[in-house]
């Protein structure tokens, strides 16, 4: 229960027989007396003594299933709580002030609380890689150090701790009159994630939020070789380009001291919904990945690599064709600029989709969706369970067509509605990264495997050789 047992050495005085000589007395000889005996068992005594103490105070500990149960319990009392008391303070404020409230509380927490159910997920694609043959320390190129799904889960308990905590602390300060107590909680909040993601010292994973943030680096400024871990954590930003719309937002009205008041009720403020910084901030991911597309076509001079960038590219109409709902006239936009928002939507879902299953995924055998005969197209890691395969590409089809409502700046005002599709998107990331993840896994066990033919059969050539020259 407690690690094993404890095996003391084969020379250890508690292992020999109350009848047998001291180690000591073996190395001078048998001259010695009785005195010298009963000092040395007395001694012996004393030590179990000492022994045995501290095994019994291990002995009263609770054990780690208990423990972990109390701090279950302690978790969902501590929601409850939350819940409670965020109930009571929005039923304590008027009916005219409670939606345009809530909807500006939902503004300031629903990008961290996605963020923190993002590192859930990633929590279990880690768990799941680490219960099957794929290595994914070598395929990002991870120390030793790197962080475990066990440290992972931990890091999103204490986000999923403190992320609600400050909402509940800021609704009823607001319920309660102290309007500016409440407008300081999500700026402390903000500003609590920025210093934990810069702070220099060893403390708090360095070693990953280094990572972390040299890959963010690279991302934003592709002016080296693309690796794997560059344009696979891009592909997640694209997911979460919603998220980034929000963070902009909130802190547009954290530096224009808006926390907790009306002004920026206003959708043509500067921090309103019909803002340009929207569409900027929501396409910016997607250009980011277009540039790492075509630095990679420079240095490999794949195609591939070119239609790549023009699915990213898609993306862009879909964006800026709704963000002109707020700056065209009515007539102009439901008769010109809907049907081509409408068109653009489809052909980014749709070239989405089969970029997916065809070139992310590798699974050739989608053409034959009926017939999974071929293991060495389809994934090794699902390969039997045809039901996870209609499953996953059946929700990835419908989630990339309901994607593109995030992406639409004028639906926006249906903040649940685009929390539950961003949510959505999320879980749809989360499958993706199975499969993306063995796909690469899979091509460099392919090329070890090659590598490793190529040595042998040249090391019997060789051995031919020398034994041709030995006839001669």
């Amino acid at each position: 229960m407690f690690g094993g047992q404890v095996i003391a050495p084969s020379n250890s005085p508690h292992l020999r027989k109350s009848g047998s000589r001291p180690v000591v007395l073996d190395l001078v000889g048998d001259q010695g007396n009785g005195a010298e005996e009963g000092f040395l068992h007395s001694m012996e005594s004393n030590d179990l003594k000492s022994t045995v103490t501290p095994i019994s105070t291990v002995a009263i500990m609770p054990s780690p299933v208990l423990l972990w149960r109390f701090k279950v319990l302690l978790f969902f009392l501590w929601g409850f709580i939350c819940c409670k008391i965020g109930w009571d303070s929005v039923m304590r404020m008027s009916v005219d002030l409670r939606d345009l409230f809530l909807y500006e509380a939902f503004l300031y927490y629903n990008p961290l609380l996605l963020v923190t159910m993002m590192v859930w997920l990633w929590g279990v694609n880690l768990w799941v890689f680490a219960q099957s043959t794929i290595n994914y320390a070598k395929i990002f190129d991870l120390d030793q150090n790197h962080l475990t799904h066990r440290e992972i889960w931990k890091v999103s308990t204490w986000m999923t701790i403190i992320v609600p905590t400050s909402m509940t602390a800021y609704l009823y300060l607001y319920s309660h009159g102290e309007v500016s107590l409440a407008a300081s909680q999500p700026v402390l909040l903000y500003l609590a994630v920025v210093m934990v993601l810069i702070f220099p010292f060893d403390i708090f994973h360095l070693s990953s939020r280094y990572y972390f943030l040299r890959t963010l680096w690279r991302i934003v400024f592709p002016l080296q070789a693309i690796t794997f871990s560059d344009f696979f954590l891009a592909d997640i930003l694209t997911s979460m380009s919603k998220v980034f719309s929000d963070l902009e937002r909130s802190a547009c009205r954290m530096v224009h001291r808006q926390v907790a008041t009306i002004a920026w009720f206003e959708a043509d403020s500067v921090c309103g919904s019909h803002s340009i910084a929207i569409p900027l901030v929501l396409v910016s991911p997607y250009i980011f990945r277009l540039f790492q597309c075509l630095r990679q076509y420079k240095d490999t001079r794949e195609k591939t690599s070119l239609f790549n960038a023009l699915k990213y590219s898609t993306a862009v109409p879909v964006i800026f064709l709704s963000a002109l709902k707020y700056h065209v006239f009515p007539d102009k936009w439901t008769n010109f600029y809907r049907p081509l928002w409408l068109l653009s939507s489809v052909l980014n879902s749709l070239y989405s989709f089969y970029w997916d299953v065809t070139r992310d995924w590798d699974l050739s055998c989608f053409t034959r969706i009926f017939k999974f005969n071929k293991t060495s197209l389809c994934s090794y890691l699902l390969y039997g369970r045809k039901w996870v395969y209609f499953w996953v590409i059946g929700s990835n089809l419908i989630l990339r067509c309901t994607w593109t409502y995030k992406l639409s700046a004028h639906l926006r005002h249906n903040y649940l509605t685009v929390f539950t599709i961003t949510a959505l998107e999320m879980i749809r990331r989360f499958q993706w990264v199975f499969f993306r993840v063995e796909n690469e896994w899979n091509k460099m066990s392919s090329k070890s495997n090659l590598q490793l033919s190529m040595n042998d059969s040249s090391t019997e050539e060789a051995k031919l050789l020398a034994s041709i020259d030995h006839n001669v």
